[in-house]
């Protein structure tokens, strides 16, 4: 008890000279010791890091996360260490109504029939809406959070030791100051007046004291200074550890991109594989004839992989999103994101459609 009391009082005079110096410092009766220009440039550019990264991150959470509630909750499911449940999207829940309204309104009718197509076509896009929400929150979101809530904890509370490093300096510069201004004076102003042998020793006696104060107050400048140079490394090592940083958000911003462009481009495919049931139906973004039903060869699609391809047998498409094939003719082929493995995106001319992969031999 008596040990920790002392501490407490002790933690206490530390604050109240630093609060001195401090406000000091900020009246302009004090003399502040200032950073080297090169640890002042990392902490400004490790400031705007962070206040660009923060905005980014709260910008992007209501991106993929509009409702705040659903926001809130999250929030309290990640302080809590607990997994956040598993959300259907809108679109698939919409598909889902739709397909159990065609149950009740007769999957035969025209109705019902157009209410499965576009239930399953809604389901997939809400399906691929998840999967952007999962993806973009693991690689770009969770990267952003732990700097903010991991790196920037650590550069802010080395920051702060730094700065209360610099007031310890200061204060004990002030000291040495002051001790020999007072050492100074003890040594110029004897009594000489006063005769007396009495008073010179008096005097000899003072201008020792102030000698052993100057003593005692420079070495405790050298500590401080020491412990000020030493923590001033440590920041600066932590402060040029942003540079990391920029690399590995840039990394992660790359793939929020393909995650969003490969949301995107399913969304396309999807649209772009609509039957001939919904050809009147305008769907925005979409080149699209003015009558007839959407073709796939009105879709523009980000492809990887154009290789030549042999055609083993023929086959005779089944709608209009197909391309029907000759036996022992060579065409172009390739696929899209989101397509299903088992069909490719074939070209002949200024034809193109869906072929299946076993009707092919892939050439080099």
């Amino acid at each position: 008890m008596d040990f920790n009391l002392k501490k407490l009082t002790s933690d206490a005079g530390v604050f109240f000279t630093r609060a001195v110096q401090f406000t000091e410092e900020k009246l302009g009766s004090a003399e502040k010791t200032e950073l080297d220009a090169h640890l002042e440039n990392l902490i400004a550019r490790a400031d705007c890091t962070k206040n660009w990264t923060e905005k980014i991150f709260r910008q992007t959470e209501v991106l993929l996360q509009p409702n705040p509630s659903a926001r809130i909750e999250e929030f309290f499911y990640e302080k809590l260490d607990k997994k956040i449940p598993s959300r259907t999207t809108n679109g698939e829940l919409l598909g889902q109504y739709m397909l159990d309204a065609a149950k009740d309104f007769g999957p035969g009718t025209p109705y019902g029939s157009t209410l499965i197509t576009v239930g399953e076509y809604q389901s997939r896009l809400g399906g691929a809406e998840r999967e952007f929400l999962q993806t973009s929150a693991i690689n770009f979101l969770t990267p952003l959070r732990n700097f903010l809530e991991g790196d920037w904890r650590t550069i802010s509370k080395e920051r702060r030791l730094l700065e209360n490093r610099r007031l310890d300096l200061d204060i004990c510069k002030a000291r040495v100051k002051k001790a020999k201004q007072a050492e100074a004076k003890a040594a110029a102003e004897p009594d000489f007046q006063e005769t007396r042998p009495r008073n010179y020793v008096l005097s000899a006696s003072a201008s020792a004291l102030w000698s052993e104060e100057v003593d005692k107050a420079e070495q405790e400048l050298r500590v401080a200074q020491t412990e000020f140079d030493r923590q001033a490394e440590v920041t600066r090592l932590l402060l040029e550890g942003i540079s990391s940083t920029h690399v590995n958000h840039l990394r992660c911003l790359h793939e929020f991109v393909e995650a969003q462009a490969t949301y995107y481009a399913q969304s396309l495919y999807y649209g772009g594989v609509s039957p001939p049931c919904l050809a009147s139906t305008s769907t925005p973004g979409i080149a699209r004839e003015p009558s007839g039903p959407l073709k796939i060869q009105d879709v523009q699609q980000p492809s990887t992989g154009h290789r030549k391809a042999k055609v083993l047998y023929d086959y005779d498409a089944h709608d209009t999103s197909e391309l029907s094939l000759l036996a022992d003719e060579l065409i172009t082929v390739y696929t899209v994101p989101g397509m299903d493995p088992d069909w490719l995106v074939g070209e002949r001319g200024n034809q193109k459609g869906k072929v299946p992969v076993t009707y092919l031999e892939l050439l080099s």
